[in-house]
Order: structure tokens, then sequence, then C-alpha cells
């Protein structure tokens, strides 16, 4: 069983996910805020390499990804950033958020194959459809990289069968259209779309964008759905608390210990 089934096999907990941008604020500093996310309850670590057009993201991250860039992170140094986690001991499953324009300027076939023999686990590649997708298909399978896809409450009932057909280790979910960022609560039309979705496919289904709070996480399981992602939200603190690293740990750490509490189940 590869590590994302894992984090996703027990029907009792929900999992977390939890997004970082690689490199922010810096390379050395993004490791280590990476162990905090796992240490402190997080079930699967989304690393979101930096891009200079973010266009599915909001202003948080488009800042993180601004830091994490002038601070030098590239490809090559975010499969060493993995490397320092593996090197360290964690095992929960990795997943890498990118833009197409990064894997083509570097060769779709070579970012694959030094993805996984850095230690990662799945491929999201946020700009790239279903339908044009032919050239990182092949690639993520020869690697053994889960190809990760993301479907709307928009996406037509044929393009999301393709979606729920063809994705490998879980679907994204997204909970509303526009881009990442914090939102005030969790949209109507998430339960149906989840149920719509779960018509598709029997992988599991992990909902994203906007989701913050430990209520919102709730919500979302309450939909249906088998996970949550939250990103913003981390980023955020990473921002906030970028001039004092040890209030950032204690901040992070307190924060994903509050998710995983809401999500784990009670007791009896």
């Amino acid at each position: 069983m590869s590590r994302l089934a894992c984090a996703f096999s027990d029907p009792h907990r929900p999992t977390l996910v939890a997004f970082t941008v690689a490199g922010d604020p810096d390379p050395a500093s993004s490791a280590r805020i990476a162990a905090t996310l796992l240490a402190s309850g997080a079930d699967v670590l989304e690393l979101g390499m930096p891009y200079s057009d973010p266009t599915g993201d909001g202003k948080v991250i488009e800042r993180a990804d601004g830091r994490a860039l002038a601070a030098g992170m590239t490809p090559t140094g975010l499969f060493a950033l993995v490397r320092t986690l593996r090197d360290g001991g964690a095992d929960a499953p990795i997943v890498l958020l990118c833009y197409f324009n990064v894997l083509y300027r570097y060769g779709v076939d070579r970012f694959c194959s030094d993805a996984a023999a850095a230690g990662v686990d799945g491929l999201l590649c946020v700009d790239l459809p279903v339908e044009q997708s032919d050239e990182l298909h092949p690639a993520c399978r020869a690697a053994g990289l889960d190809r990760i896809l993301m479907a709307s409450p928009a996406t037509g009932d044929a393009r999301l069968a393709r979606i729920g057909r063809e994705a490998e280790g879980f679907v994204y979910a997204v909970s509303s259209r526009g881009v990442t960022g914090v939102r005030d609560g969790v949209p109507d039309a998430v339960a149906p779309f989840v149920e719509r979705l779960r018509r598709t496919t029997d992988l599991p289904i992990a909902v994203g964008f906007g989701i913050a709070t430990p209520d919102q996480a709730l919500a979302v399981i309450a939909s249906g759905a088998d996970g949550v992602i939250v990103g913003s939200a981390i980023v955020s603190l990473v921002e906030a608390h970028g001039c004092d690293e040890p209030a950032m740990h204690r901040a992070l750490g307190a924060y994903i210990s509050s998710l995983r509490a809401a999500l784990d189940p009670s007791p009896g």
C-alpha cells in the first residue's frame, strides 16, 4: 500500500493535508516548518513549488512564492528539501503542487524521476487540464508518482467522470470558484459536489480552498469528504512570524493541533 493510500485508509479518521510553500521564508526554515506541520498532526504534506505567476493562488500564497524565489528556491532545492525531510525520519506522504512551465523547463520525465528519487509520492499540476496531460501521465506512471487531479463544483459531468477515472492518490476537490485564500465559511455547494464526485471514483476526496478553522474542517468532513486541505492559513502564520522562528513554530504547532483535535474521533 502506498503512503497516500495509508494516509486515507482509516474511514473513521479524516485526513489532514497541510500545505506550505517550499523555500518560504528560506529553504532551511522551510524544512523546519514542514517538520513542525507533520509533528503536530498533519497526515499529508503538500509542498508548493514557488512560481512567479501562480494563477490558482491568492495573495497570501503569491507573496510566499515571491519570498521563496527571492531566497533562491529552485526545483533542485525543492528535491533537496524533500530529501532532508526523509533523512530526518519523515514517513508521511509528500505531494508537490506545481505549475507546468516549471516541469516543462526542467524536463517532465526528469522532474518526475528526480521527485520520486527524493521521496515525493504525488504530483498535482494546477494549470494542466486533464485533457492536456498526455505528457505528464506517463512520466508520473514511470516514476511511481500518483498524479493528483483537481475538480470544482463548476466541472461538468463528463469531465468530472474523466477526472474521477484518471486521478490517482486522491482527488483534490476545490470548494468554490476563485483562487486560494481564507473564507468565512464552507459553501453550501460542497456537499452536493462531493456527492457528484463520489459517484465517479473510488479514490479518497480531499477538499481545499478556503478551509481555515476547525469548524470549517468539520463542515467539510460532514459534507462527505475524506480529508481537508489547509494552506493559506498556514502560510499566513509563516508570514506573520517570519522574524521570530520560535514563535512561528509555536503558532503552527498550536494551529495544526487544533485542527487535528477537531477532526479526531471522540473516544468511545
